[in-house]
């Protein structure tokens, strides 16, 4: 059963690439009691182990920064242009609310030139990210008393629940921290056969910053990552289009536009699946990449790696959905990877 309080303070607290300092230290209060230890490295990614019986290292990754903005100019009537941090469709943001992070938190509204005064030609243009700006509502002289260039923007939307699913902005890639966490917890009294290292990475969306720098000072053996992927299980979708969708199960990655996973981990992960009856599919993403690649390239001479992935609607947008069965099935998957590693013959065949 999924956590919805959880789940949705998890998403709720902030944390653009590079300003992940809420989020941070949200997360590193909810996972201390269930491991043996805690690191930072100098870029922020919270490293939390568990020690197990053998001298072999799994070092599983779940990204904790959310697609956002950054302020980049205050104008004489107070409103804010901005730089997104992360991959933005700028049609999805239109009539949006937006929290900016300056002496305050304040509430905004991204604005643009009103349908009603644009020439013709201007209506069949589709918006681009430099035609809005941000509303506050407050007068000028108080937006920058409050707030300066290089202060983050995050995006306002609760998490709902929708019938058998969950609904809220930054499930990419909350909802996989959550995943990690909750498999933590579920170990914590187990013994575990090779040392866990459950790192919470910064600065995914801008380009698999931190799972770099976190995977070159754990060198891992084995690599799992944790992320979203794309559900295009909709209307006019034709079935090679698909990539994955809701309800079908967790996803177990093959490849991504910037990685293919290594095969003996897809074929492990596969047989954890159906060893222990957990609902999977399986995920070929042709493009967007994700910390499954820093992990594979960065540790010393490479690691074995793979990705358990969550399939997800509407990705980058405020209502992104994701089914709460494909939830439990990743953390069950996961906890049956972690706990079985070391039976599985890893030698090339």
């Amino acid at each position: 059963m999924v956590n919805i309080e959880l789940l949705s303070k998890i998403c709720e607290v902030p944390g653009a690439p590079g300003y992940e300092q809420r989020i941070r230290e949200f997360i590193i209060e909810q996972v201390t009691p269930y491991v043996d230890e805690i690191e930072l490295d100098a870029m922020g990614n919270v490293i939390a182990i568990k020690r197990g019986q053998e001298d072999q290292r799994v070092m599983l990754a779940a990204h904790m920064d959310e697609i956002s903005f950054i302020v980049t100019h205050i104008d004489d009537e107070g409103f804010i242009r901005f730089h997104p941090l992360g991959g933005f469709d700028p049609k999805t943001l239109t009539a949006q609310r937006v929290i900016i992070h300056g002496k305050e938190d304040i509430i905004g509204v991204m604005g643009c030139k009103p349908i009603h005064v644009m020439k013709p030609e201007e209506r069949k243009k589709m918006p681009e990210i430099s035609d809005f700006f941000i509303d506050t509502g407050l007068s000028a002289a108080k937006v920058k008393r409050l707030i300066e260039k290089g202060n983050p923007i995050t995006r306002e939307r609760e998490l709902i629940e929708m019938g058998d699913c969950v609904n809220a902005k930054s499930l990419d890639n909350r909802a996989c921290c959550y995943i990690q966490l909750e498999t933590m917890k579920r170990l914590a009294k187990k013994k575990v056969p090779y040392d866990i290292y459950a790192v919470f990475t910064v600065q995914e969306e801008i380009g698999l910053r931190g799972a770099t720098a976190a995977a070159s000072g754990v060198d891992p053996d084995f690599s799992i990552n944790l992320d979203v992927t794309m559900a295009y299980d909709l209307p006019n979708a034709l079935p090679q289009e698909r990539v994955t969708e809701l309800g079908a199960g967790t996803a177990i990655k093959v490849l991504d536009g910037g990685t293919v996973c290594d095969y003996r981990m897809v074929a492990f992960m596969k047989e954890q699946a159906k060893k222990n009856k957990i609902k999977h599919q399986l995920e070929l993403l042709p493009a967007g990449g994700t910390d499954t690649a820093a992990l594979q390239r960065h540790a010393n001479g490479g690691s074995i790696a793979g990705g358990i992935s969550l399939p997800l609607r509407y990705l980058h947008q405020v209502i992104e959905m994701a089914h709460k069965k494909d939830i439990d099935a990743s953390i069950n998957l996961l906890e049956k990877c972690l706990l079985n590693i070391d039976k599985y013959d890893w030698s090339f065949k």
